[in-house]
């Protein structure tokens, strides 16, 4: 089986953890490694899909997008309404890029989180939880 695991880079990860508990429901699972004030690695699940963090660490190669000014992609998460989904993240802290509108067979809304990345959250058009 083949998984692929978005692991972000972020200016403060303590406040990365929170905000990502307070608009997409994360939770940490596992052990948080931290060295010297810096996380250098947490792991949480949105409703089962993982996502990994750390603080910027340059000596590894790991820059956060606050430091280089710009997100180098994006992180598309599927949740079952994406308008609840995309305002509780707005109201958590994130800045909207594209209100969620229907595009193809989903509905699908861009933002950027407090700490530089890009999200593209959607709902397959007809899989709207109630």
């Amino acid at each position: 089986m083949t998984t692929i695991t978005p692991y972000l880079t972020v200016h403060d990860a303590h406040a990365a953890i929170d905000f990502y508990a307070a608009a997409f429901g994360a939770v940490e699972v596992g052990e948080r490694y931290e060295e010297e004030g810096r996380v250098g690695f947490a792991a949480l699940s949105i409703d089962g899909a993982p996502l990994f963090l750390s603080d910027e660490a340059h000596e590894y190669g790991a820059w956060a997008p606050a430091t280089l000014g710009h997100a180098t992609g994006a992180v598309a998460l599927t949740v079952g309404d994406v308008d609840a989904a995309y305002a509780r993240a707005v109201d958590a802290g994130a800045t909207v890029d594209r209100e969620p509108s229907d595009q193809g067979d989903e509905r699908r809304g861009w933002l950027v989180d407090p700490f530089g990345h890009r999200w593209v959250i959607s709902t397959p058009i007809g899989a709207t939880q109630p």
